[in-house]
């Protein structure tokens, strides 16, 4: 008889999203599955697959997990954090896994010889330190692999996967990493019906009314603003600038214009040669600088430049400061490499804030799809609901993911995107679990029939 119940363990569970479409794939498949060890470390993390699920056997930290504190289990799923394993300056690569996440899935596998696992990691994974630019993966993942299919003894296939194929709205690439101890499994797929914001969004709640809302509202309308970016150090059409809506205090039209050539002429590599710096993505330059593409017909002299740049900077739309010099320097073995003021050149003006300085950073669009989804921003992410606007919510953020309608995250909300922000997509999950699950059903069922034959 072919074996209908499965053990797992779930290493870095976060909200157990890969357990989530595992389960799903397996039962659909005829199989009864248990997860017999979960490893997790955020204490909200913990809270909430309490909640949901019914299986725990919490084990903690996965760096104190020994050998016997490990029951036997069939498959591994494992969502790694992506560490930048290569030592900064000298690119050795990933030439040993000693130290890292990986390690610890690599001494388990080892260990206790599953049948088979599931890993998941960013999409950046990939071309992780590459020796080539044509290479198709970095030294990265070509250790990863190596490790599983040489060392281990896996079957293994890997490839990258967008949520957005799988009939979410929301772009989410992500690189899975599968293995058998029988053959490798195909989980190329079949793109799904494309699915917009509009179709998970809940509607008719309380929307925002801070200052920094009704600037924006008394500027545009809630039309123009769907699908538009709140940052200063870019810009583009669908981009909107703190002196676009005078949040920071009254800008003069002939300001506006200074501040949008400024934030453009910052990123140009020829003031990196002319200030003696290496080149970086937004520099300091002084009014001098300045006054040579700022159109001299909005202003008259360069004592007047000086005064609105200062009021700007008084206002806190510029900053005034020395450029920015790289340093390195050695950190044991490897190299450290920073930024930091260097006093000896002059002071200039410099754009002060990012997108992560508003309490808005993007308005999505309903018509459209969400962007990747990470924890730093999430909770910065606002939809048009009537006539004004609001936070995304945690539910319309786990319909982001696929996480069915009973699943429920019960802490504080800004623990609940951090959660959200490093989750996984289920239905992808699912997609890659059933075909693993017909690799599994398939080897148990010719295993049967050779034992079938053997005994006849």
């Amino acid at each position: 008889m072919i074996s209908k119940d499965i053990k797992f363990i779930d290493l870095f569970a976060g909200l157990g999203g890969i357990r989530l479409g595992f389960e799903q794939a397996f039962k659909e498949m005829g199989f009864n599955t248990r997860c017999v060890m979960t490893s997790e470390i955020k204490p909200h993390a913990i809270v909430t697959l309490k909640q949901n699920f019914k299986d725990h056997a919490f084990a903690g930290d996965i760096f104190e997990i020994t050998r016997e504190q490990i029951p036997d289990f069939d498959f591994l799923l494992g969502g790694f954090p992506c560490q930048p394993f290569s030592a900064s300056g000298k690119r050795q690569g990933f030439l040993d896994t000693r130290g890292t996440l990986f390690f610890e899935i690599e001494r388990i596998l080892h260990a206790k010889k599953p049948y088979g696992f599931i890993l998941e990691n960013v999409e950046g994974l990939v071309k992780h330190d590459l020796a080539n630019k044509k290479d198709r993966m970095g030294r990265t993942l070509a250790t990863i692999i190596e490790k599983l299919t040489n060392e281990l003894g896996y079957k293994v296939s890997w490839k990258v996967l967008d949520a957005i194929d799988f009939g979410l709205p929301q772009s989410r690439k992500r690189v899975f990493i599968v293995g058998t101890k029988d053959s490798k499994v195909d989980i190329s797929i079949r793109k799904s019906k494309k699915k917009f914001l509009k179709d998970i969004l809940e509607v008719g709640l309380d929307t925002m009314h801070s200052d920094f809302v009704k600037k924006l509202l008394n500027h545009y309308t809630i039309a123009e603003l769907q699908g538009k970016s709140i940052k200063d150090k870019r810009g583009g059409a669908n981009n909107i600038h703190s002196w676009d809506i005078s949040l920071k205090g009254e800008v003069s039209k002939s300001q506006q214009i200074l501040l949008n050539q400024l934030f453009k002429e910052r990123r140009k590599k020829h003031w990196a040669k002319e200030i003696g710096i290496d080149w970086m993505d937004g520099m300091a330059l002084t009014a001098e600088q300045i006054s040579t593409f700022f159109d001299k017909s909005l202003y008259n002299s360069l004592e007047e430049l000086q005064l609105m740049l200062d009021d700007l900077v008084e206002k806190g739309y510029l900053r005034f400061e020395h450029p920015k010099k790289l340093v390195k320097e050695e950190v044991g073995d490897s190299i450290r490499t920073y930024r930091a003021h260097d006093e000896t050149k002059p002071k200039g003006y410099n754009i002060v804030t990012g997108k992560l300085s508003f309490e808005i950073n993007k308005i999505l669009d309903p018509a459209d799809i969400a962007p990747t989804l990470v924890a730093t921003d999430v909770s910065r992410l606002a939809v048009p609901d009537g006539n004004g606007l609001r936070r995304l919510t945690v539910r319309e953020g786990l319909r982001l993911f696929g996480y069915p309608e009973w699943y429920e995250i019960n802490v504080k909300e800004t623990k609940a995107f951090d959660l959200l922000g490093n989750t996984v997509a289920v239905p992808v999950v699912k997609h890659v679990a059933t075909q693993l699950a017909k690799a599994y059903g398939t080897e148990e069922r010719h295993k049967e029939k050779l034992k079938t034959t053997v005994c006849s």
